[in-house]
């Protein structure tokens, strides 16, 4: 008696090409709707002008770009440029500078700030790293807003703040301090708001850190501090590439923090375009400047994503 040929089983080929293909499709049908469709509507106002541009919306193409936003933006580079007119009043440049800087200087304290944090919960007990996870993310519980509102109480330049309360009460000055409505009160409101930002992608590749590597090194009379230098630091370069790109970006386009704690003294890009969203109705101006603080961002973005992607290529 002979055996029955097994039935054989269907192709499924096709059908796996494509669900790829829909799962595949998925991301980019999201960047498209929701970042590159947006942007282009952004680019279409920059180039309009404000009496098209304030909604019902009108396309430039239909009566010609105009492009008056960039030519002013180009006038206070050439101003810049010819260092003879210093009484100029470069209102954008300065603002694209003060959020470049301080952006920076936010990603570095967080980074100076967060790798101890990061590093010292992967190290930690395995229950324990749970607990001070919590405790990191725990800020995120309370509004955002509610936590600009209390550093502004902390650094109140009165003798209501608390800061300043404590330091009267210790003896330590005799008059209250400016800690309020500068721009060392929007670095700290910042760096306390991107810290979280910092500490998680650090953790997330410190804790993957092989410790045997770190005893190989200290069985071959490496001292701690060489080992951090040419172990733990260059195998944790993934994470400080991914901190730095979730501080960074967000913190140049800040608008909320340096409104309230720097009180209108310290003039950042976000405050430039709401200000002509907004009380100034020209909108072609804010678009421009929307535009060109993204092609800002699009160096430093693509330099440490070339990093990351060299840091992760030698792992």
């Amino acid at each position: 008696m002979s055996a029955r040929p097994k039935p054989e089983p269907e192709p499924a080929h096709g059908l796996r090409t494509h669900g790829r293909f829909w799962v595949a499709s998925l991301p980019w049908a999201w960047m498209g709707l929701f970042v590159a469709l947006p942007f282009a509507l952004i680019v279409g106002v920059s180039v309009s002008t404000p009496e098209l541009s304030v909604p019902p919306y009108i396309s430039p193409l239909a009566h010609g770009p105009d492009g008056a936003s960039y030519q002013r933006l180009r006038d206070e580079l050439a101003q810049l440029v010819h260092l003879g007119q210093r009484g100029a009043e470069l209102q954008y440049l300065r603002a694209y500078g003060n959020s470049l800087a301080l952006a920076a200087l936010t990603t570095l304290c967080c980074l100076a700030l967060g790798y101890p944090f990061a590093y010292h919960i992967a190290r930690s007990r395995e229950g324990m790293r749970n607990t001070l996870l919590m405790l990191v993310m725990l800020p995120f519980w309370t509004s955002f807003l509610l936590r600009v509102y209390a550093w502004m109480g902390l650094l109140d330049s009165s003798e209501v703040g608390l800061i300043n309360q404590l330091l009267l009460r210790l003896a330590l000055i005799e008059q209250p301090l400016p800690l309020l409505y500068n721009s060392g009160a929007v670095l700290a409101g910042m760096v306390y708001s991107y810290l979280p930002f910092m500490v998680l992608p650090l953790y997330a590749n410190l804790v993957k850190l092989d410790i045997h590597l770190l005893e190989a090194a200290r069985d071959l009379g490496a001292t701690p501090w060489r080992t951090f230098l040419w172990i733990t630091l260059p195998l944790s370069r993934r994470g400080i590439v991914a901190g730095s790109m979730l501080v960074f970006i967000p913190a140049v386009g800040e608008f909320v923090i340096p409104d309230l704690l720097g009180g209108g003294g310290v003039m950042m890009i976000g405050r430039r375009i709401w200000d002509d969203f907004g009380p100034n109705q020209d909108w072609p101006m804010a678009s421009a400047v929307a535009v060109v603080m993204v092609l800002l961002l699009v160096l430093p973005i693509v330099v440490l994503h070339r990093h990351g992607r060299e840091a992760g290529g030698r792992l």
